[in-house]
């Protein structure tokens, strides 16, 4: 009898491993993440970001709205709890993130998440986990639709690294509408720099357990994270722990690739795929945020002219061609895949969609903001303007980044 009970209780705790894990509920993720299981990531890195098996994990679902300065709900579900421990909010504006997209991260809580209790609250995989958590919403990101990710590492058991997505669009609040109405009639550039300022300086969100060099030693209490951004909560009680390995790193942003060490870095780097988990802290950019320097780029990364056919029309001065990157055609008109060489350019595809070159390939077409069309053609800086009844004013896009959303005045 004592050994049946034994092997009951075996196959319980078995299928608790299996079943009993938790997911994050609210904000709504993409319906991947139900379907791929509640458990954690794998400890080889294989399937970050969000337990992705490819562009598919993030198709489907509805993008949570998101005023920006606003206190948004967390809500989990699942029983096995595992005593809370530390999670992160975090965000990228890749519409399909990769191994090699940026993740900022706009909340942490230490300790007490996604739990705030000891052991496994239940052994149902479908129970609403009890609590009350919220995070705020920068004032200052750049609107528009990203994605969300809600990360955790536990407290009790082996320690593991959890990671749900959820599609999420964000808007500007009634006063920063009006705030930046002003100041885009003054400088549309500015405006558009401040928001990336405001994101580009919010920590990478902190990874360990899945990677090399960076775990989270067990019996030791909850995690500390490094840096865990000015937006931080403690509901941990009893000790806590710092991360233990080299690559652990300090959550600071993600430097610009070649900006190390005050060298200049081949431009080839970053062209390169990723072939083994990054240390903490130096995930290159995504499909926005270049891994170029800010500098002005150097003529000599800019790739030689090709050699005109022979004509006997004389040679058109550099200056006064525009500027593209060698690329393949893709499937649409105007759409371009594969490498490119010349880091933050702009491909612009019929007027109503346009691409960037970074992180040495190009991104997914986006679409251009309501109200707006751009020029046509590959640029180093890609010129939109008002597509309304109105006079057309011209706005010029600064070289760093395109992910803010323009509201035309009414």
């Amino acid at each position: 009898m004592m050994l049946q009970t034994s092997i009951l209780a075996v196959f319980g705790l078995a299928a608790m491993a299996v079943d009993g894990h938790m997911l994050l509920s609210l904000p709504k993720p993409f319906p991947s993440q139900n379907s791929a299981g509640n458990g954690p990531l794998k400890d080889d890195f294989s399937n970050f970001p969000c337990k992705s098996t490819g562009p598919s994990t993030f198709e489907g679902g509805v993008a949570t709205p998101m005023a920006l300065g606003s206190t948004q709900p967390l809500k989990f579900m699942g029983g096995a709890t595992h005593g809370g421990g530390s999670c992160q909010i975090s965000v990228t504006y890749d519409a399909a993130p990769t191994k090699s997209s940026v993740w900022k991260v706009i909340h942490s809580i230490e300790g007490g998440c996604p739990f705030e209790g000891e052991g496994n609250f239940s052994d149902d995989s479908k129970a609403e986990t009890p609590g009350t958590y919220t995070f705020p919403v920068p004032k200052n990101l750049p609107t528009g639709k990203a994605v969300l990710a809600w990360s955790w590492i536990n407290l009790v058991g082996n320690r593991e690294f959890y990671m749900n997505c959820a599609p999420v669009e964000f808007t500007s609040a009634a006063s920063k509408r009006n705030d930046d109405s002003e100041l885009l009639s003054q400088n549309a550039t500015q405006l558009m720099e401040r928001d990336t300022s405001a994101y580009d300086a919010l920590p990478d969100m902190f990874i360990a357990n899945i990677i090399p060099g960076c775990r989270v030693p067990e019996g030791m209490g909850f995690l500390k994270f490094p840096n865990p951004g000015s937006s931080v909560e403690t509901r941990g009680k009893g000790k806590s722990t710092p991360p233990v390995g080299d690559a652990c790193g300090t959550g600071a942003a993600a430097p610009a690739a070649g900006s190390g060490s005050g060298s200049s870095a081949s431009p080839v780097a970053s062209a390169s795929p990723v072939a083994s988990p990054p240390a903490q802290g130096t995930i290159p950019g995504g499909v926005f945020v270049t891994t170029a320097p800010k500098a002005p780029a150097q003529p000599s990364v800019v790739p030689a002219i090709p050699s005109p056919v022979a004509s006997s029309a004389p040679p058109a001065a550099p200056s006064a061609a525009p500027v593209s990157s060698p690329s393949t055609p893709g499937g649409s008109s105007g759409t371009l895949t594969g490498a490119c060489t010349t880091e933050g350019m702009w491909n612009c595809i019929g007027g109503t969609s346009f691409q960037r070159c970074a992180s040495g390939a190009w991104s997914v077409v986006q679409q251009v903001a309501a109200g707006t069309k751009c020029t046509v053609g590959t640029t180093e800086a890609m010129i939109m303007e008002a597509a309304a009844v109105k006079p057309k004013r011209a706005i010029r896009f600064s070289h760093l980044h395109a992910r803010r959303h323009f509201t035309t005045s009414q």
